[in-house]
């Protein structure tokens, strides 16, 4: 099953859009924002938090990098309008990242500016590899012109990590810490399996012991049982850390972290650009895009024989 899985996911790009749509429902609460209000809404009545992502990785010029901007404005009064228990995070192409370093900056301050006088928070996503050198040279800048209402996040496959946890120690970042799921060449990233778990749990230990505030995002139940460990092992209190999981993911997993006392924020992507971020969802967990496709297949056999 396996291998079907891999190959159904490897087929996706010449799947029809509206297939994948259906292929990856759960992982995004829909194109509106009021989809991604109603999920978190149902979220936190569960004791979850949740980080709102506005889709837009598709942008082509300012005026559509603008148009996400003013959509994470909405988004920040929503919820404070509706007392949702949430921040945002944002994906720096979708600002404008690959268009213009200054356009992107700007588009930034805004949205973290709108954040702060809402008491909000704003975690800037990092992407692959290409991104991550102009990625953290933003979080730095913004953090020394005194923006205390952001994060970054690290993933833990990138070779280079290890050293960004040591450089930026000096600011205390709130980081997302997960694994990474762009393709990234061997020079770049660890490929196997195990390299990636002990780069995630060395970089998790190197960010507590530097003090740091830490979403640990994962699925990986070794991974959990680390993190687990190593709060306790530095005594953290319930408000110092939280877990990290995405939308329609292992949530088993999450309602157990929350029946022992965690904290869980769950990842709510939303929006009309869910193209490509469905692409790389169902590329990082095949056994999902299977059993979907397995179960629309099901449905249509049974209309047919039905009719």
């Amino acid at each position: 099953m396996a291998i079907l899985d891999r190959a159904i996911v490897r087929l996706l790009p010449a799947v029809p859009r509206p297939v994948v749509q259906k292929l990856s429902e759960r992982y995004i609460a829909g194109p509106e924002l009021k989809d991604a209000r109603e999920t978190v809404r149902g979220l936190n009545a569960e004791g979850k938090m949740a980080t709102i992502d506005v889709l837009g990785e598709e942008i082509t010029n300012e005026d559509e990098a603008a148009a996400i901007v003013r959509a994470y404005q909405d988004v920040f009064a929503d919820i404070e309008r509706c007392r949702l228990d949430s921040n945002v995070s944002v994906k720096l192409t979708a600002l404008g990242l690959k268009l213009d370093y200054d356009v992107c900056r700007a588009n930034l301050r805004v949205v973290v500016d709108d954040a702060a006088s809402r008491g909000n928070f704003v975690r800037i996503d990092m992407e692959d590899s290409s991104t991550t050198d102009d990625t953290l040279r933003l979080y730095r800048e913004l953090r020394e012109e005194g923006h205390e209402n952001i994060g970054v996040v690290l993933q833990a496959m990138l070779r280079r990590t290890a050293d960004d946890v040591a450089a930026l120690a000096d600011l205390r970042p709130s980081v997302r810490l997960c694994k990474g799921i762009y393709v990234e060449p061997a020079e770049v990233a660890f490929q196997e399996f195990e390299e990636v778990r002990r780069a995630y749990t060395r970089a998790l230990e190197a960010l507590l012991d530097a003090g740091c505030y830490v979403g640990i995002a994962t699925h990986d139940e070794v991974l959990l049982r680390n993190g687990r460990r190593l709060v306790l092992a530095h005594e953290l209190g319930r408000e110092d850390y939280e877990f990290q999981m995405l939308l329609g993911v292992r949530r088993g997993l999450g309602d157990q972290l929350v029946r022992e006392g965690h904290r869980l924020r769950i990842y709510v992507p939303f929006g009309r650009h869910w193209y490509g971020y469905s692409l790389r969802r169902l590329q990082e967990n095949p056994k999902i895009a299977g059993y979907i496709a397995a179960d629309t297949l099901g449905r249509l056999v049974g209309r047919r024989n039905g009719a």
